[in-house]
């Protein structure tokens, strides 16, 4: 740690308590814009997603949509207010590092933060229409669908959070393999015991079916191979 000033206990609890309200001001400015942006952003949702025999959306609540919009708009307000935000805890972390400790931290929160987003955006443009085609495959002229709107949104955020979090498994891998907490070689005689984590973990973290629980473990795996070829190479083995 980098020697910091003499200050109190008490002092650096009050600098994380202004830290976390300019994060919350910094929120709450972004959420009307977000709450704003939300019909527009569901309407594009659900034309990029959606077949046209799941359309029309229900919702079966009086306050179903201004709730779904509230979500919606929560989540654009996250994304919207990001960079604050990580500036806000960029500040407050940054009298505490070495410089180097600084370049490290800002690469592997960069290095974070790209992945979220590359998997939030692989599931966006390739897993929710393909899981919502094979949805609407059985419609026939018996059996008409009826999708509510609540169920997916809640469907879509969950697998777009899930995404972000599975793509994270090459940052872990070469965290791991960097401060030599584990071997290239461990992880390769681990292997069936990472797939099989990955499995569950996909299991968990998506709808229970089957497909998309494929779809989120398939390029997790991949990611992980990947990431194990690379770290071998940074270890020199």
């Amino acid at each position: 740690m980098a020697e910091l000033p003499e200050n109190t206990f008490l002092e650096h609890l009050e600098a994380l308590r202004w830290c976390l309200l300019r994060c919350l001001i910094g929120y709450a400015v972004a959420f009307l814009p977000g709450y704003l942006l939300a019909p527009r952003a569901l309407s594009l949702l659900l034309e990029f997603c959606l077949q046209p025999e799941l359309l029309p959306l229900s919702y079966f609540s009086p306050l179903e949509v201004f709730i779904v919009y509230l979500k919606l708009g929560g989540i654009l307000a996250f994304f919207l207010s990001y960079p604050w935000l990580a500036w806000q805890v960029w500040s407050f972390l940054l009298p505490a590092l070495y410089p180097s400790e600084r370049r490290n931290l800002k690469l592997w929160l960069s290095l974070a933060t790209l992945l979220f987003f590359a998997g939030s955006v692989f599931c966006l443009v390739t897993v929710l229409p393909l899981l919502l085609k094979f949805a609407a495959g059985f419609a026939a002229e018996d059996l008409r669908p009826v999708l509510g709107l609540a169920n997916v949104l809640n469907m879509s955020g969950i697998l777009l959070f899930s995404f972000g979090m599975m793509f994270q498994v090459p940052l872990a891998v070469l965290l791991a393999v960097r401060f030599r907490l584990l071997s290239c070689e461990s992880l390769k005689r681990s292997r069936p015991y990472v797939i099989i984590g990955i499995l569950i973990l996909a299991a968990v973290l998506t709808p229970p079916d089957v497909i998309s629980q494929l779809l989120l473990a398939l390029p997790t795996w991949l990611l992980f191979e990947l990431s194990l070829i690379i770290g071998c190479r940074v270890q020199g083995t």
